[in-house]
This record gives structure tokens, C-alpha cells and sequence, in this order.
């Protein structure tokens, strides 16, 4: 409601003054209010729809949530929140892009309206795009398995993928592993810390791989992995 009026209050027509009456003829006229308000109502109506998908799809979560919170029969402390399905006060849309997103690379770098572009590139030598896709969430994680699944009816499916810590996801891989052979590389944990004064975690063994050939296979496809694709 307390949107609603807003709207109604910027489209509001408004008394001409002598002052502005004079800047109109400086400047290029405003659009149109009907217009504005429309493209308002219907900004509205997406983020409505979208809060409307996303409490449907959180939906099975907050049921499992309700269904352990009853099961208990001790002090069981607050009830889980159901979802609503109402934007929150924060929410923003793009009026002229509405499907990109607010989203940055990473703490280091600022907020920008962008998308996130992918692409799949033959790393054989001849580094030639073999697919594309475009997603509105900063992680490459969640299009990584449909990016290249996608392939297989268009060009084919490769036999190896080799991709970056940053579309590491088990879920992806699992479903990879289906039809490829996916090749992931995985960030480093983080060290103990010397401030940290719980117990240092056990030692693990030390990994080796016995075979000197597979090694050497290994380190190869990791160098193609780094070659920058050149733009022709």
C-alpha cells in the first residue's frame, strides 16, 4: 500500500510555475507520467511474481523446519517463519533492464547492474568458444552443469571438462559425472589460526599418487586450464 501511494504521488500531475515553465524550455521534456506509472506498476507486479515464486520454492524447507520443531518435546524456542511471499522494503528492479541483476565479483570489487556471462572454450589449442550462457547470479556455480549439458544437443558433449574453484559444487559435479569426466579444482582450506585456541585439528596422512604418469597427465591439463583465450 505504502508503494502504491508512493506511485500515485510521483505521477501526480502537478501545478506549472513560472520557473518551471522556463526550465521546460531548456531542457528535453519528461516522459510521459501514464507511461512512468505503468512502467512502475509493472516493476511492481515482477517483484511480486518473483517474491511469489521464491517463498514457493523455500516452501518444502520450511515444512521440514515445521515438522522437527513439533516433533520436539522439550523447550523448542521460536516456531520457523513461514514464507510470505511479500517483497521485502529493500528490494530493487532495474526500470530498463529489469532481468539484470545487482551483483559484484567479489568483496574486493563494487555493486554493479550486470550479468554474469560464461562461456566454453576448447582448450586443445585452437580456443574456440563452444558454448555460451548468461546468468543473473554473481556465483558461477548454480549454470555450471547446465552449461554444459546443454552442449550435448548442439555440438556434442566434450569427454573432459577442466573449470576453476569457483564453479566447485558437488551437486554439479554429481550431475556431470553422469556424462563427463569433470575436472574441478578446489580452493585451499583456510590454515589454523594462531589466535584459535581450541585443540590443532589432527594430522591427515600425506597423499601421494604412485603412478609418476598420472601426475604428469594432471599437471598438463592444469596448464591448459590457465591459457587465456585470445580475442581474434
Amino acid at each position: 500500500m505504502k508503494l502504491a501511494a508512493n506511485i500515485t504521488e510521483l505521477t501526480r500531475p502537478r501545478r506549472p510555475t513560472h520557473r518551471t515553465v522556463t526550465r521546460r524550455r531548456c531542457r528535453p521534456r519528461s516522459p510521459d507520467a501514464k507511461a512512468l506509472k505503468q512502467k512502475f506498476d509493472a516493476a511492481c507486479a515482477r517483484l511480486e511474481a518473483e517474491a511469489k515464486a521464491q517463498a514457493e520454492a523455500e516452501r518444502p524447507e520450511y515444512e521440514e523446519k515445521k515438522a522437527a520443531y513439533e516433533a520436539r518435546k522439550r523447550r523448542r524456542g521460536r516456531p520457523p517463519k513461514p514464507p510470505d511471499g511479500i517483497p521485502p522494503p529493500d528490494r530493487q528492479i532495474n526500470l530498463t533492464d529489469p532481468d539484470s541483476q545487482i551483483m559484484r565479483k567479489s568483496e574486493a570489487h563494487e555493486f554493479r547492474q550486470a550479468y554474469n556471462a560464461q562461456a566454453v572454450v576448447c582448450s586443445e589449442g585452437s580456443q574456440l568458444i563452444l558454448a555460451t550462457n548468461m546468468a543473473t547470479t554473481s556465483s558461477d556455480q548454480p549454470t555450471f552443469a547446465a552449461t554444459i549439458l546443454a552442449m550435448e544437443h548442439t555440438i556434442g558433449l566434450p569427454h573432459i571438462v577442466l573449470a576453476d574453484a569457483g564453479f566447485a559444487s558437488g551437486a554439479a559435479v554429481a550431475k556431470l559425472e553422469k556424462k563427463v569426466e569433470p575436472l574441478v579444482s578446489i580452493a585451499k582450506t583456510q590454515p589454523h589460526r594462531p589466535y584459535d585456541f581450541r585443540l590443532p585439528p589432527q594430522t591427515k596422512p600425506e597423499r601421494r599418487i604412485r603412478d609418476p604418469w598420472r601426475l604428469a597427465k594432471g599437471q598438463t591439463r592444469k596448464r591448459r586450464r590457465q591459457i587465456p583465450v585470445q580475442k581474434t
